[in-house]
């Protein structure tokens, strides 16, 4: 029996290398689509989200590679929220943001559907605390990510009851050790997240636990989102 297959988008680095490597533990057969190369021992191939042919041919030499596709999770994205002033915020810039963090995820759930169909799959959407909340300067990013969360119900509707579709938002996620303490103990869960704390939220995401969820967003955040601040 072969393992199921999982295509993880932006498994290169990050959140993304985190969840593959994860999921490989567990058995799955793991393919990393990204821009750059992947620092794992996956099935990797080049992709760039935002282009429809680079996706459409992404997905049929995974699906090939692995005999099938039983999860997708859209991971990639440009991760800097910062940018200009909104009056000095080049609609370059913006067009950018919105075509890899969210017509990237579109694409790719576009492509890969006929594929999870057949094996009653499920789709994980990686958007971010800042569709919730935001700082000054992140209109492109923060805008983003909301709609990570609208394309999560719309698929659930659309691909329904054959393919299950869940988003996480996740809150500071360390690429490398937080020292500072202050940093930890502000979190309510008293550290700062690593990215197994996304990781195992996916794995559950895509198991057969979670058979009757979907069209939800999970905020990872060790409670920032809820916690009330004053100055």
């Amino acid at each position: 029996m072969h393992a199921k297959g999982v295509l993880v988008t932006g498994g290169a680095q990050g959140i993304g290398l985190g969840i593959a490597e994860r999921l490989s533990r567990l058995g799955y057969a793991v393919a990393v689509a990204d821009v750059k190369a992947s620092k794992g021992e996956f099935f990797s191939i080049r992709c760039d989200v935002s282009r429809e042919a680079s996706v459409r041919a992404c997905v049929q030499r995974v699906a090939r590679h692995l005999g099938g596709l039983h999860a997708l999770v859209n991971n990639a994205g440009l991760a800097d929220p910062a940018d200009p002033p909104l009056e000095r915020l080049p609609l370059a810039r913006w067009n950018r943001r919105i075509a890899v963090n969210l017509t990237g995820p579109m694409l790719m759930a576009k492509h890969c559907a006929p594929h999870l169909r057949k094996t009653r799959g499920a789709i994980v959407n990686i958007a971010s605390t800042r569709a919730l909340q935001s700082e000054p300067n992140t209109e492109a990013y923060s805008s983003s990510k909301a709609g990570l969360l609208g394309l999560t119900h719309a698929l659930a509707m659309s691909l329904g009851p054959d393919v299950r579709v869940n988003c996480l938002s996740p809150g500071w996620i360390a690429k490398a050790p937080v020292r500072r303490k202050i940093d930890h103990a502000q979190h309510p869960a008293g550290r700062v997240g690593a990215p197994q704390d996304v990781a195992a939220l996916v794995a559950y995401l895509i198991s057969d636990a979670a058979a009757f969820v979907t069209g939800q967003n999970f905020v990872v955040d060790g409670g920032m989102t809820k916690k009330m601040i004053y100055a």
